[in-house]
């Protein structure tokens, strides 16, 4: 006989006009594109919302993402998917490269590359997502990052390669 099922967890998500934001970053530079952003002038893209993944500074060459992983992120064996931490990485360095750009210009990511450190649950509690800028360019740039758990360990690290263009 099985146990009874376990009550339904639901979440919703709401967020703003991607649009918005998109419109204000061939106007403002990668730098003050991404403070307006964690001051609240601008709207954090909807993935952000989505994953509860908050972008807390920016300097020039870095940025930092906090964010705690819930059941809803979870793969089948009942811990936080790889892809999360992935996704997660690769906005950290995308922003990273982003607060090197001018108004105008853009980016995407061309690769990356993650190593998986330590397996993450609901009890590890926020994440700090940091990306860094290792090389800079007009045309590709390249970035470094690192999840750390609560206690400050490292969960997972990355490197990418991002294409730059204008936009």
């Amino acid at each position: 006989m099985s146990a009874d099922p376990a009550p339904l967890r639901r979440r919703v998500v709401e967020w703003e006009d991607p649009l918005v934001g998109a419109a204000e970053a061939k106007t403002l530079g990668g730098l003050e594109y991404l403070n307006a952003m964690i001051a609240g002038r601008i709207p954090p893209p909807p993935i952000a919302v989505l994953m509860n993944l908050e972008l807390v500074s920016a300097s020039r060459g870095t940025a930092v993402f906090t964010c705690t992983p819930d059941e809803s992120v979870y793969n089948p064996i009942g811990a936080v998917h790889g892809g999360f931490m992935c996704t997660a990485l690769d906005s950290a360095l995308g922003c990273a490269v982003h607060s090197t750009l001018r108004a105008g210009q853009g980016y995407t990511s061309l690769e990356i590359k993650v190593n998986y450190l330590r397996a993450l649950n609901t009890v590890s509690g926020v994440l700090t997502v940091t990306g860094t800028v290792t090389k800079p360019g007009s045309r590709v740039a390249f970035a470094e990052g690192v999840v750390t758990d609560s206690e400050g360990r490292t969960v997972a690290t990355a490197s990418s390669t991002l294409l730059v263009f204008e936009v």
